[in-house]
């Protein structure tokens, strides 16, 4: 993975979760946080850490934000602070501005104001637990669009030792595989003759109706 610069504005469990995640990924990350103590317990999660106020527009210039290949604006509940620092992130030059959003209402301004991508951690958080709740077997999914998801499956004991072919997935039951995850190895666009062992896992696309009812068979 190509090393990025990333700049968290927002320490709290969201940012520090995020920030975290980024180092262990082996990227650059700055973490950003008026309150002093955030920026000390947040420390040990970061490259590099500063106390300021993101809605001064020279606080800002003073780190270069725009010389971040990301920004994450991960502020909690001061949402004219959050869309402010959006507002002056943009007009500062910045390339890829995330902002997380309370709520529907906060999430359109900061769209409006610039934002190149806005978030809904809690949302997204219920979302995917609802999701895990109703499919079991469903172990990680991307969402295309309200209508298609790309979901990673654990096979049903009743298609192990069986091909591609046989199964026919498209036909019996509308999901196209793409993938298949076997031992922690990934066999891209598998061919018909593939055979699924026991506790393989299929990467498939399609609606998500069908996507539940393939998840769900025994």
């Amino acid at each position: 993975m190509t090393k990025q610069g990333y700049a968290v504005i927002g320490l709290g469990r969201f940012g520090t979760s995020l920030a975290a995640k980024l180092l262990e990924a082996g990227q650059d990350v700055m973490g950003i946080d008026i309150n002093e103590e955030r920026v000390e317990d947040a420390k040990l999660m970061v490259t590099h850490a500063a106390v300021l106020d993101s809605t001064e527009e020279e606080a800002l210039k003073s780190i270069g934000i725009r010389n971040f290949d990301y920004v994450i604006v991960a502020i909690g509940n001061d949402m004219q602070a959050s869309i402010l620092t959006v507002l002056l992130l943009k007009e500062l030059g910045v390339n890829r501005v995330i902002a997380k959003a309370l709520n529907k209402h906060h999430g359109k301004v900061l769209d409006k104001v610039g934002a190149d991508w806005v978030i809904y951690p809690e949302r997204d958080m219920g979302e995917r637990v609802a999701h895990q709740l109703l499919s079991p077997n469903v172990l990680n999914y991307i969402e295309l669009s309200k209508e298609f998801n790309i979901e990673e499956i654990l096979i049903p004991p009743s298609m192990t030792g069986k091909s591609l072919r046989e199964l026919d997935l498209r036909a019996k039951y509308n999901v196209n595989a793409i993938a298949i995850v076997s031992n922690e190895n990934i066999i891209i666009s598998p061919s018909p003759d593939q055979i699924i062992n026991k506790e393989d896992k299929v990467v498939a696309i399609g609606n998500r109706e069908d996507l539940i009812k393939f998840a769900n068979i025994k």
